[in-house]
């Protein structure tokens, strides 16, 4: 077991969110952060928070993320890779060119990430991918998110082999109570938390910090590699 006093921690996607309260908890541990958004003015905000090194990066741009990577110390201890959240579209009226841009920045997009990450991660270092669990169960419109939440799991267990000493898990998570949740379910938030307090086995909304912590214990614990951990505050059990 490693703590994170010294180290450096890349959080891509980390000016919200999860990201944002992994890159948090990280820095109270004693490490020093490296952010990335796509968003000037939020990164200047999290930046001066969290006095983090930050650079804009979209992940759809290969040769940028090559350079990010290029420009990181010559051995950084973790990696998060916090995604670009669901995709949602029905197969009747799916817009393919959207549909393909989609599965390549989640898909593609962590494969870039995790070919980087072997290159300048320490070994022993990890690399934590983020997915879902929502679409496990078929449904109208979740096909996109089905292939994510399934494709993620592998890519997850065949790089932890391949990139080795590189650590890499992915954390899946239910409903979160972040910013992108309630952009997506727009004025259906609070039923949706109220719903979930009444139903889950936990009595409470998952937050950004539970997933957070979880995924410190998988950057910290280095016996773990290679799997997919669900944290839905008992979602899934629910028929």
């Amino acid at each position: 077991m490693r703590t994170l006093q010294a180290s450096t921690v890349v959080v891509i996607g980390g000016t919200s969110g999860i990201g944002l309260e992994t890159a948090r908890q990280a820095r109270d541990a004693g490490a020093s952060i490296v952010v990335t958004g796509r968003d000037e003015a939020r990164l200047k905000v999290v930046g001066d928070e969290l006095g983090a090194t930050t650079a804009r990066l979209d992940l759809a741009d290969t040769a940028a993320l090559g350079d990010f990577f290029a420009s990181l110390p010559a051995q950084v201890d973790h990696v998060l890779l916090s995604g670009p959240g669901p995709a949602y579209a029905p197969i009747a009226g799916m817009d393919f060119e959207v549909a393909r841009a989609q599965i390549d920045e989640h898909l593609i997009g962590a494969l870039r990430v995790a070919r980087e990450s072997a290159a300048r991660v320490r070994p022993g270092g990890s690399l934590t991918l983020i997915t879902g669990t929502g679409a496990r169960r078929p449904g109208k419109g979740l096909i996109l998110a089905a292939i994510g939440t399934a494709a993620l799991s592998a890519i997850t267990a065949n790089a932890a082999l391949e990139l080795a000493p590189l650590r890499v898990n992915a954390v899946a998570a239910g409903f979160v109570d972040t910013p992108l949740s309630a952009r997506l379910l727009g004025d259906q938030l609070d039923a949706r938390r109220a719903e979930l307090r009444a139903t889950l086995p936990i009595g409470r909304v998952v937050g950004p910090a539970d997933v957070a912590a979880l995924i410190l214990q998988l950057m910290t614990n280095d016996a773990l590699t290679g799997a997919t951990y669900d944290i839905d505050g008992g979602q899934q059990l629910i028929r």
